[in-house]
């Protein structure tokens, strides 16, 4: 008995971000596969799928969005359940990696959770991951298995192309650790100046930083401060103070995901910044956008990757080879 292999792709979807699935879904031209998921009394979470998935190359989107914990374990269950109905190849597609700023020891007793969450991936029968603009590239050696790390910096540049004179910009990076993602950024378009924020963090007390001084030129410029994630806004609207005091003709703000807790909203949509610009990697609720702040869709490039992944193709193209 012989049979020819054939490959058949399947979306399968979380509840923490369905819109971006749905776009994900019409931009390959598939349905999501339908399937039951709901949460017990005590928080425990049930997945059955409704079609049959065997042999099938599955692709389980979720976003680690909050409550953040829900999200990831549904996704893992959903791994689980994909694993044991034998889908035969398994991609977990999670634009924003859950607890990828804990990647080091600051000091000892710490964990490393962002190579736990890669672990509970890979024990869960995930086969492959994909990204969009990790916390730090490294993370990509935490799993066991190929990693796409995608980057939105074709996305957001493009939009500033399109809206404002790059001629007169300049690239500031938040911090000294984010300056080659700004190189990135200064040739993208088109070789504006590049600068960054001295500033100093204590490891003992999150989310707060103090933005000290500007290293670069940027008096008479429209600066772009560029981030992978805006949190709950404390850093770069201490940023955008800084550069309109040494001064920086506007401010614009490009990051990739909007976490957006706390104070985050307020804090941007006064901080003076022309524009805030997000992607939709992460859902972004009506009650939390503001007038200057624009979302652009992730979907094109995550569905155009997960069409190279299927296709045996080269993700890497997608980024002119420089991914």
């Amino acid at each position: 008995m012989s049979a020819i292999p054939k490959k058949n792709l399947m979306l399968f979807s979380g509840r923490a971000h369905p819109e971006l699935a749905e776009q994900v879904a019409k931009e390959l031209d598939v349905t999501i596969t339908p399937q039951s998921a709901y949460s017990f009394a005590n928080g425990e979470i049930f997945v059955r799928f409704e079609e049959s998935v065997r042999g099938c190359d599955a692709f389980v989107l979720q976003a680690h969005s909050a409550p953040i914990n829900d999200a990831i374990m549904e996704q893992l269950i959903m791994v689980d359940a994909l694993k044991r109905a034998s889908a035969k190849r398994i991609t977990v597609v999670m634009p924003f990696w859950g607890y990828a700023r804990q990647d080091k020891k600051h000091r000892g007793r710490e964990p490393i959770s962002a190579r736990l969450i890669a672990d509970m991936f890979k024990t869960a029968g995930a086969d492959r991951i994909m990204c969009v603009d990790l916390h730090t590239s490294q993370i990509q050696g935490f799993f066991d298995g190929p990693v796409d790390h995608l980057f939105a910096l074709p996305v957001l540049a493009g939009h500033l192309k399109s809206k404002y004179d790059t001629r007169e910009m300049a690239v500031v990076s938040p911090d000294s650790g984010r300056v080659r993602l700004a190189e990135r950024w200064a040739e993208t378009l088109g070789g504006t100046p590049l600068a960054f924020i001295h500033k100093t963090r204590d490891p003992r007390k999150p989310n707060e930083a103090v933005a000290n001084r500007v290293v670069g030129e940027i008096e008479g410029r429209t600066c772009v401060v560029i981030d992978d994630m805006i949190d709950t806004g404390g850093t770069v609207a201490k940023a955008v103070e800084v550069l309109l005091r040494d001064g920086a003709k506007d401010v614009i703000i490009a990051a990739t995901h909007g976490v957006l807790s706390g104070p985050a909203v307020e804090r941007l949509a006064k901080c003076g910044a022309r524009e805030v610009i997000f992607t939709d990697t992460l859902p972004i609720a009506e009650e939390k956008r503001f007038d200057a702040m624009t979302v652009l869709p992730i979907a094109p490039l995550v569905a155009e990757a997960i069409h190279q992944v299927f296709d045996d193709g080269s993700v890497t193209s997608l980024f002119d080879g420089n991914a």
